[in-house]
């Protein structure tokens, strides 16, 4: 769990989002239970409806499940769902944006894979 919450997103948004970067980094395993609501308003002194929001969101799009009386937990596939949900977001705020900078600078495609590879240390 992170240290804090900020005022940068709603708080929902910001649980969503920590519960998806614990199943992306592994933290959280397909089929492990989530920490609960109320450990998560005891944690963050948060309201338990704020948490539910955010839960919610997920087993709409099919990362968490509900068993009655027990908890949530991670659906199998969430790992490679999210994945591949992070890489278009990854294409669209970056990717993409490099890209525009770069056509305005005429820089080339391979000119930007170059610099890539220097700034990673491989020069190929």
């Amino acid at each position: 769990m992170r240290v804090a919450l900020d005022d940068e997103k709603p708080i929902f948004l910001q649980i969503k989002e920590m519960i998806e970067d614990e199943i992306v980094n592994g933290t959280l395993q397909e089929g492990e239970q989530v920490p609960s609501t109320n450990q998560l308003v005891a944690h963050y002194k948060i309201n338990p409806a704020t948490v539910l929001k955010g839960f919610n969101k997920l087993v709409d799009e099919g990362v968490l499940y509900k068993q009655r009386g027990v908890g949530m937990f991670v659906m199998e596939g969430a790992v490679k769902q999210l994945r591949e949900k992070r890489k278009h977001q990854f294409r669209d705020n970056y990717v993409l944006n490099l890209l525009y900078e770069a056509e305005k600078l005429d820089i080339s495609v391979e000119e930007v894979k170059k610099m890539i590879n220097e700034a990673k240390g491989r020069d190929n």
